[in-house]
């Protein structure tokens, strides 16, 4: 086959809507041991809220996810047209994730309530679907209908502390967060410590307005470790920023903007996700992605089954074939983050043999040998943590 045409499209982590260029001023899961997030009256008990599951009688599926997330879905060939075809199961697919915590306020009444949010299947990314497994909002996956997620699973992503044994969760798509720069207007960059400090780039840097991101490598730059820190160590992390951010130094706090103003210039170097760089090297090869000294942080947006779905096994039929190697090369030619499933990259070579080297789709042992994760929060952690950053950023 020609290499897959990917001009034109905008990638998932382009389109999350955050605040963006903040100018800087039946199943028993008894064994299970869930974490606690204190929302007062919200917690529930996934063995007791729960809903017959209708898939037996009603081949349907309704799903929610991120925009431009999945290959082109009226195309006959399409991942999703095919799986229609192979399982007799009428989809239902939705876009309506911009943003984790917006969607969150937009269920949470419902899941919090044992209610209904008419979906069988979302995508939330690894700390909002922590949140919503530690509240008992998420139903257990049967193990023995997605054999495909435990074989296939690619070793980085598997033992998250929040779901070590894939009880809960299936990552759909993974992306790092980095740096990028851009060789034409600077010299090359290795730390994220260097973004802090270096004179010849201040003013000039962006970093990221999820507080997730960007707090993980501050914390690494004070000698804590992002997947497990104290008290102590959150506050000198900040206090960090903070001092950081009344130097000068830092341009602007980020969402979708940040990789045009690196390739117009307006910015020599960012804070960055791995999949929007890969989409801006097509057209600007002085666009470079770097491992920071400190680590990369690795995350995934992972398939949930909320409470009350109807339909679970239809979307653990979903689960298991998009676990499938010559599947999930297909995704990831198009959506152009990490694939998550062992065995794709092999099938690569048949669609797009440009792509089976990118260690941005398919990194390697290597490449990932130093990648962290950030720490679950509870609520009252949340609420605190995002008010510190808050006061920080403006945002």
């Amino acid at each position: 086959m020609p290499p897959v045409q990917r001009g034109g499209r905008v990638s998932r982590r382009r389109l999350l809507k955050t605040a963006g260029g903040l100018a800087v001023g039946g199943l028993s899961i008894a064994a299970l041991d869930l974490p606690f997030f204190d929302v007062a009256g919200a917690q529930q008990d996934p063995t007791a809220c729960r809903a017959d599951d209708e898939s037996a009688g009603d081949r349907s599926l309704v799903i929610s996810n991120w925009p431009a997330y999945i290959d082109p879905r009226k195309k006959e060939t399409s991942t999703l047209q095919v799986f229609q075809q192979r399982t007799g199961i009428t989809v239902d697919y939705t876009d309506d994730v911009n943003d984790n915590a917006e969607f969150y306020a937009k269920v949470r009444n419902q899941l919090g309530s044992c209610d209904p949010i008419d979906r069988d299947l979302m995508m939330l990314t690894d700390w909002m679907a922590a949140r919503m497994v530690g509240l008992g909002w998420i139903q257990p996956l049967h193990a023995d209908r997605v054999p495909n997620l435990h074989a296939n699973l690619i070793e980085p992503l598997r033992g998250r502390q929040w779901d070590p044994d894939l009880s809960y969760h299936a990552p759909w798509q993974s992306g790092l967060t980095g740096i990028a720069y851009n060789a034409a207007k600077t010299g090359e960059i290795k730390s994220f410590e260097e973004l802090l400090t270096r004179s010849d780039l201040k003013g000039r840097v962006t970093l990221l307005s999820e507080m997730r991101d960007t707090m993980a490598f501050l914390l690494r730059v004070v000698g804590a470790d992002p997947d497990d820190f104290t008290p102590e160590q959150w506050s000198a992390a900040i206090e960090r920023l903070r001092e950081v951010v009344a130097s000068g130094q830092i341009r602007a706090f980020t969402g979708n903007e940040y990789i045009q103003d690196l390739a117009a210039g307006n910015i020599v170097a960012c804070e960055a996700w791995s999949g929007d760089v890969i989409q801006a090297q097509f057209d600007n090869p002085d666009i470079r992605f770097v491992a920071p000294e400190e680590g990369l942080s690795l995350w995934s947006d992972n398939m949930l089954v909320p409470n009350l779905a109807t339909h679970q096994a239809n979307a653990e039929k979903w689960i298991d074939y998009y676990y499938e190697p010559e599947v999930a090369a297909k995704l990831a030619a198009w959506v152009n983050y990490i694939c998550p499933v062992e065995g794709a990259r092999e099938e690569m070579e048949k669609i797009d043999p440009s792509l089976v080297d990118n260690q941005l789709i398919f990194p390697d042992a290597d490449f990932l040998a130093d990648t962290f994760d950030f720490m679950p929060l509870d609520d009252r952690q949340t609420t605190e943590y995002e008010r510190d950053w808050s006061d920080v950023t403006g945002g």
